[in-house]
C-alpha cells in the first residue's frame, strides 16, 4: 500500500458541546494517524472512537470520523517548549510534505521500503509502522534521505526490527536511580524503558511528555504504543541534536549519542545501508 498522501486537511471539525467529541469529514490525503496529530489524540484512541473502520490504514473522502475528547490530561492544542526543542500535537501541511508525507521524491519510507530495510519485519505491520515513522520525522525535521536512513537504521537495531516496545527486564535494576530522576519508590519498574529507544527514568519520562503532550508521567505504558515510540525517538533525535552529526555521515557518532557506545555497531550498519540504499 501506498503510504504517501497529497495533503493534510485541517477543515474544522463539527463540536459536540456536551461531550467535547467532534466529528471530522474526511478529504482527499487524510489519514488517522495525521489526523491524531492533527487534533491533539493518540492514534489508538481515535481507531477505538471508529469501530465502523475496519482497516485503520484506509480511509475515504466523506468518511465520517469521530474524534473523541483527548482522554490523557492534555488539550489537543498542547504545545510545549524544551528550550530550543519545540514540539506541537499538530503541524502544518507543508512540514509533511517536506518529511514525504504528501509523495513525490521530498523523503518518508514506504511500507514497501521499509521491508527492505527490515527484512523480517511482518508485511502486515508494514503499513503503520512506516505512517508512524513519516509523521514523527515530519514532526521533528527529520527531512533528508541520510538523516532518515540514519534515523530508521538505528530505531531498527533498537527495537529488535521494530518488534519490542518494552524492555524484557523489570527496570528494578533502576530503582533509585537519581541520574535517571528516579526518586521516588517504583520509579525503576513503572519507568523502565519503553518505544523504539527505549526511554528509561522519570526524568526522560517527563521530559518526552512534556515535549510532546502526553502524560508519561501518569501513563508511562503510552510510551510503548507504536505511534507514541515513533515520536518519541524523534523528540529524543532532535532534543540531541542528532541531524548535525547524520548531516556529516558520522554513523559512529550517531550510535553514540543514541546508545551511549557503539553496542551493536555492525547490525545498526547492516540496517543503515539497507536503509540507504532503499531511501535512495
Amino acid at each position: 500500500m501506498n503510504m504517501a498522501v497529497s495533503s493534510i486537511s485541517h477543515t474544522p471539525a463539527h463540536l459536540d458541546n456536551n461531550s467535547g467529541a467532534r466529528t471530522h469529514t474526511v478529504q482527499f490525503g487524510d489519514m488517522l494517524s495525521a489526523l491524531a496529530v492533527q487534533f491533539g489524540i493518540p492514534l489508538q484512541q481515535l481507531i477505538q472512537a471508529n469501530p465502523q473502520i475496519l482497516n485503520p490504514d484506509l480511509i475515504y473522502p466523506g468518511d465520517q470520523i469521530q474524534v473523541p475528547a483527548f482522554d490523557g490530561g492534555a488539550g489537543p492544542a498542547l504545545e510545549a517548549d524544551m528550550g530550543e526543542v519545540t514540539f506541537a500535537s499538530n503541524h502544518t501541511p507543508a512540514q509533511l510534505e517536506t518529511a514525504g508525507l504528501a509523495g513525490g521524491a521530498a523523503g518518508g519510507v514506504s511500507a514497501a521500503q521499509l521491508m527492505q530495510i527490515v527484512p523480517t519485519l511482518d508485511a502486515g505491520q508494514a503499513p503503520a509502522i512506516a505512517q508512524n515513522l513519516n509523521v514523527a520525522m515530519a514532526e521533528a525535521n527529520i527531512t533528508t534521505p541520510q538523516q532518515q536512513a540514519m534515523f530508521i537504521a538505528q530505531l531498527a537495531h533498537e527495537s529488535g526490527g521494530f518488534q519490542f516496545m518494552e524492555e524484557i527486564a523489570s527496570g528494578a535494576a533502576y530503582e533509585g536511580r537519581a541520574d535517571l530522576g528516579n526518586t521516588q519508590s517504583g520509579d525503576g519498574t513503572r519507568y523502565k524503558g519503553r518505544g523504539y529507544i527505549q526511554v528509561t527514568g522519570r526524568y526522560n519520562y517527563a521530559e518526552a511528555g512534556q515535549a510532546l503532550g502526553l502524560d508519561l508521567i501518569n501513563n508511562p505504558g503510552l510510551a510503548a504504543q507504536p505511534e507514541n515510540a515513533a515520536r518519541i525517538a524523534a523528540w529524543y533525535w532532535t532534543s540531541r541534536d542528532i541531524n548535525e552529526a547524520a548531516n556529516s555521515g558520522d554513523f559512529i557518532q550517531v550510535t553514540r549519542l543514541i546508545n551511549g557506545g557503539t553496542n551493536g555497531l555492525a547490525d545498526r550498519q547492516a540496517y543503515y545501508a539497507r536503509a540507504q540504499a532503499a531511501l535512495a
